[in-house]
Parts: C-alpha cells; structure tokens; sequence
C-alpha cells in the first residue's frame, strides 16, 4: 500500500508559539507536538549547516514509529559548487548524521538556486554520483573529512534512499532533464510557489514529493478549502496508483503551514500510515 507523509518544512518558528503550539509549551517539545499531529517534517537546518549526529539520534527518539525525515541537502553543494566537484561535499554531508535516522529517514532533498541554468551533463553526473541504499550512502560517507566525533557512519538495516530535486530555472522544463531524472530514480519536486518558480509535473520516481510554498504570496498565503480539495485530488490519484506521496508546507510566515498540512491530512487520511 501507498503512503502519502504529509508534513511541514521546519518546526522551530517563534510566530507558531501561542498559536499552532499551546502557550508556555516548551521550545524543546515542539517537535513531539507537531509530530503528534503530523506524519513528516523537512529537516531544514541541514541546509545551511551541517548537523550534529546527536542532533538526528534525538530527533528519531522523539517521534512515534511511524513517523519519517525528509533531510534538505546542504546549500554548499547546490549553491555553491552548483553540483559540479561536489563528491567531498556530499560524503560530509552524508557522515553528518542522516544515517543516525535509521528507518525514519526519508527523501533527500536537493534545492537548486533560481539563478542554476539546466546543464544535462552536471545535473546526469550529480544524480549519477548519489547513493541509492542506506549501504551504499554509508559507504560514501567514509570518505569523509569530518571529525570522528561528528559523524555516523553505520547504516543500519539495508534500505532504498530516495532523492529529490527542486529546481527553480524554466530552463530545467524540458523533457530532457525529466529524462534524466528518470534515469537515475529521482523525483522532480512538484513546487507551488505562487507563480514564481516552474511547476513540473513529471513523474519520474516511485513516489512523489511536493512542496507547497503558498497559493498566492510566497511563504505566507494559506490554502483555501477548494484549493486543498485539489490537490487532495491530486495526490490520491497518484496514491491509487502505488506512488508514496511526500507534501510539505512551507507557507510558514503567518502559521498557515501546520493547519494546511492538517487538513490535506485529512483528505488523505485513508494513505496516511498513522489514525487520527
């Protein structure tokens, strides 16, 4: 059976406190709170630095079983390198800690900067590069420069690493950079960002992944009723079809994020791996 993870990009947003988290709930607690009502969340701070191992080991133990990490891959390779020679980036990126997730780790995500022009050769070596198992990823990460002390380098039980890319370019719409993507398993994240960035629908993986950045204002507007119902629509279509589904919310600027992943929850509610 399909499962569709329905979650939120991040969790630690003082405007939240008060509002979706209830007063004087501990800062340290936010993260069991929205997990009891979500099924995902995006590990953010990955992106911009790379994250302890005890920092990945708490937050596995703070969420229920069935609960799965998307982890953003770090910008000093996107961003920066632009995906070319970043071989040494990745392995301290995948020694950081991703692994310390075990079985609640997700999809990795790689968010590409609006100014990266699509380049079949770089994006084809880049996602060619990537591990495709928690084996192989473990392995990668040997190749580390990082200090022992922060890194984890096991990778537990043998499972499948999936990987997605956000692309921010028009150049990147073309069927051959679905092609490609194709080729090496990833999914091409559908984006909502209110008409800024290309929306891709293509899919090209087992699953899905989707990030809903605002209906109408980036990173602010929330999402209507009509609006929910059809991307509920949407998404069950792929479920029928055995296709995991992973949405995030990144509307976060005025606290729609949490109530909008909660109510897509509840129109997937027959895919998602928790009751309610």
């Amino acid at each position: 059976m399909a499962f569709a993870r329905i979650g939120i990009s991040g969790w630690t947003y003082a405007p939240w406190r008060g509002v979706f988290y209830p007063p004087k709930l501990p800062h340290r607690l936010e993260l069991e709170y929205a997990a009891d009502h979500l099924d995902s969340i995006e590990i953010n701070g990955s992106f911009y630095s790379l994250q302890r191992p005890t920092s990945y080991r708490m937050w596995a133990e703070r969420t229920p079983e069935e609960f799965v990490f998307s982890v953003k891959g770090g910008r000093y390779i996107t961003h920066i390198l632009r995906l070319r020679n970043a071989r040494g980036a990745v392995a301290n990126f995948l020694a950081s800690g991703v692994l310390a997730l075990g079985p609640k780790l997700g999809p990795l995500l790689w968010q590409l900067p609006p100014t990266l022009q699509f380049d079949a050769e770089t994006v084809d070596a880049f996602l060619g590069m990537l591990p495709r198992t928690t084996a192989e990823a473990a392995a990668f990460a040997r190749e580390t420069t990082l200090d022992e002390d922060r890194t984890h380098l096991a990778a537990g039980d043998q499972r499948p690493l999936r990987h997605a890319v956000e692309v921010r370019h028009p150049s990147f719409d073309v069927p051959e950079f679905a092609a490609i993507a194709r080729a090496h398993g990833a999914a091409i994240v559908l984006a909502d960002t209110a008409g800024r960035y290309p929306v891709i629908r293509e899919l090209t993986a087992d699953f899905a992944y989707v990030r809903l950045h605002g209906d109408e204002e980036l990173y602010t507007s929330g999402y209507t009723d009509e609006s929910l119902d059809r991307w509920a629509a949407e998404l069950g279509g792929w479920l029928a079809d055995g296709r995991d589904v992973y949405a995030y919310f990144d509307n976060d600027v005025k606290v729609r994020a949490p109530y909008d992943a909660m109510g897509l929850r509840d129109r997937l509610a027959e895919w998602t791996p928790r009751p309610h």
